[in-house]
């Protein structure tokens, strides 16, 4: 029921009022108090309905945020003293689309105990419904103004021009926490409009070309876009540079990490991130690719960060949720210090390829994949699917989530090495076909 980031899925197929109304029996079975609170799509406010009635039909009290960032739910649970917390949405997929993702009071997502018990509650489906007089309460609250003061409380005053691409979802907070630290802010897409029309939700560079084109030709010294939710966090450099997720990746966990410290990425991060943080004296704790395997690495107290290319970002001193909006401010930090355009010159960027395979039965691909490999390769882990790292690179076999797919990525600090490296992955899932 759970994927790497919650539960999502298509609305009225996979995410029902009826699966919210479960889950939040399931979530209410051992809470007296959840926060909850949904990004602007247009089914939110039914499912957060269903959602609470189920939580308070079992005895649970309900403070619901209205449409608030995921990182602000997060961080309220503890602010409210709450037991859990829940955030209805679908983060960057698009509108047709919406979930559930569960925070326990630390900041930090369900961890995989914490779902499996909850799956196996919502698959049971009996739950203790209290009488009449013993349901739980519902009350609205808003803690975006106590996560905009956290955020200024986090930094110093700043004096710079930043443009802000909302993305028609929940990150306006960003937007009043860079103008109350001194910054001149100028937004894009900042309406709350859960049909993303502005731009897709996802902020990639493909789909935040005005936000470069914006900071590009005009004054300013950053850029920073949103996803619906806003736990994710891209930026543009001053000259209108579209930054990789392994660059921003890397320019995070130098500016958080001490030497002799270690940050937390996923199995598919860039080669040049860690050769990058080797220079720093920065170590590498490899993941399972998804924010939540990353903030359960980030747990460990010699993690200093932990992030994920694909814009999730977190700094466990401050909240374990990505956070989109604190990654803002830090981008600012940076920026002030020095332009992101010359940080960037530093990093290096090394050749990748990536494959897609199709198949039929891709677990027990898997498994051919997995013992074919261990037999010929030194070097393998297993954290999520299979990657093999090599004197001067590295490639990666893992099965897609939600397609038919295996997929392929290899990396070398060589252009030929990394065809080669290529080649060999897509041969072990040939012949494992």
């Amino acid at each position: 029921m759970f994927g790497t980031s919650g539960i999502r899925g298509p609305v009225g197929d996979e995410v029902t009022a009826e699966l919210a109304l479960r889950v939040g029996r399931a979530v209410g079975a051992e809470t007296d108090r959840v926060v909850v609170g949904r990004d602007p799509r247009t089914s939110g406010e039914l499912l957060v309905d269903a959602l609470a009635a189920g939580l308070r039909e079992l005895g649970t009290d309900v403070v619901d945020l209205g449409v608030a960032a995921t990182p602000t739910v997060a961080r309220a649970v503890g602010w409210e003293d709450g037991d859990a917390g829940v955030s209805v949405t679908a983060s960057h997929n698009p509108a047709t689309d919406n979930g559930l993702k569960l925070w326990q009071p630390s900041g930090q997502a369900y961890d995989a105990e914490g779902r499996e018990r909850i799956t196996e509650r919502v698959e049971a489906d009996d739950p203790a419904l209290q009488p009449w007089d013993r349901l739980g309460d519902r009350r609205r609250a808003d803690a975006t103004d106590r996560h905009v003061a956290a955020l200024v409380r986090s930094a110093d005053p700043l004096e710079l021009s930043v443009a802000v691409d909302v993305g028609n979802g929940a990150g306006g907070v960003t937007a009043d926490a860079l103008v109350e630290l001194g910054c001149h802010v100028e937004t894009l897409n900042a309406q709350p409009d859960g049909r993303f029309p502005g731009r897709p939700s996802e902020p990639t560079a493909e789909n935040c070309t005005a936000l470069s084109t914006l900071v590009a030709e005009g004054d300013y010294d950053l850029g920073v876009a949103h996803d619906g939710d806003a736990d994710r966090t891209r930026a543009v450099a001053g000259d209108g540079t579209f930054l990789s997720g392994d660059a921003l990746l890397a320019l995070f966990a130098a500016d958080a990490a001490e030497p002799g410290q270690r940050v937390a990425v996923p199995v598919d991060t860039s080669l040049a991130v860690e050769d990058y943080l080797a220079e720093r004296d920065v170590g590498v704790t490899r993941t399972p690719v998804g924010d939540v395997y990353v903030a359960e690495a980030a747990t460990d107290p010699d993690v200093a960060f932990g992030g994920e290319p694909s814009g999730a970002w977190i700094w466990p001193e401050a909240t374990l949720c990505p956070d989109g909006p604190l990654a803002a401010v830090r981008l600012a930090e940076m920026a002030a210090e020095e332009p992101l355009a010359e940080r960037l010159s530093r990093i290096p960027t090394y050749p990748i390829r990536r494959a897609n395979v199709e198949v039929d039965g891709k677990a027990a691909v898997m498994a051919r994949v997995e013992e074919r490999v261990l037999e010929s390769y030194d070097d393998v882990e297993t954290l999520d699917g299979v990657r093999v790292q090599t004197d001067d690179g590295w490639f990666l076999i893992r099965a897609s989530g939600t397609q038919p797919l295996v997929r392929v990525t290899a990396e070398a600090r060589d252009a030929g090495r990394a065809e080669t490296l290529a080649d060999e992955a897509r041969t072990l899932v040939e012949a494992a076909r």
